[in-house]
């Protein structure tokens, strides 16, 4: 998305969580938004008061949202390692990589993927997933599993791209969610995440049979 700089529409008030953390933003930026837009169609017609309430949202998520609206991006940033040849997050990314939701902590790139879905960011999607797969260490695997229960209840059964991501995590990183204890813990209370989990599991054990020397 391309950065939008010197606009001059109306203001709108953004109203945010459960203290109504109040934002700013431009009507033609947050129009990007097929959301937004037709909220703003259908509210704003004919009103003076333009502002939105989002109670459920989580102000540092919406932040980050209104920060890839206006420059295309959000933080943490990506960066390209010339000598590794590889992209990476900044090196706050970490740090930065986490929200705190009302079930605990959640990886942020998550929690802004089910909401570009909501509202229709299509592009920020697909950022967010890239910034996901470049978290391989200095997340918790508590965190990780809450990421991923989270992505289950805030996703369609057929948008897999997100849930496809954590099968793979888990199952290239078992051995370190098996020694951590966190994994039995989550999967005592089941769910359709962990069921996902033991099909992607019995067919990566096919095909590694599949694969060795008879």
């Amino acid at each position: 998305m391309a950065s939008l700089t010197g606009t001059c529409s109306a203001i709108i008030t953004i109203a945010v969580g459960r203290e109504q953390r109040l934002f700013a933003a431009h009507e033609d930026v947050l129009s990007h938004s097929p959301f937004f837009s037709d909220f703003l169609r259908g509210q704003f017609f004919q009103s003076t008061n333009k502002r939105i309430d989002l109670p459920d949202e989580e102000p540092e998520v919406f932040s980050s949202i209104l920060e890839y609206l206006y420059k295309g991006d959000y933080a943490p940033r990506m960066t390209y390692d010339k000598k590794r040849h590889s992209w990476a997050l900044e090196d706050d990314g970490v740090n930065e990589a986490v929200v705190n939701t009302a079930v605990g902590p959640v990886l942020k790139a998550t929690v802004l993927y089910c909401q570009a879905d909501r509202y229709g960011l299509d592009e920020l999607k697909k950022i967010c997933l890239k910034k996901q797969g470049l978290l391989h260490s200095g997340v918790h695997c508590s965190t990780i599993l809450k990421s991923a229960r989270f992505a289950y209840d805030h996703t369609q059964a057929n948008d897999s791209a997100l849930r496809a991501h954590y099968l793979a995590l888990i199952i290239r990183a078992r051995h370190t969610f098996k020694r951590s204890g966190t994994l039995q813990r989550e999967m005592e209370e089941g769910g359709q995440l962990f069921f996902d989990l033991f099909v992607a599991m019995s067919n990566h054990l096919d095909d590694m049979s599949q694969k060795s020397p008879r």
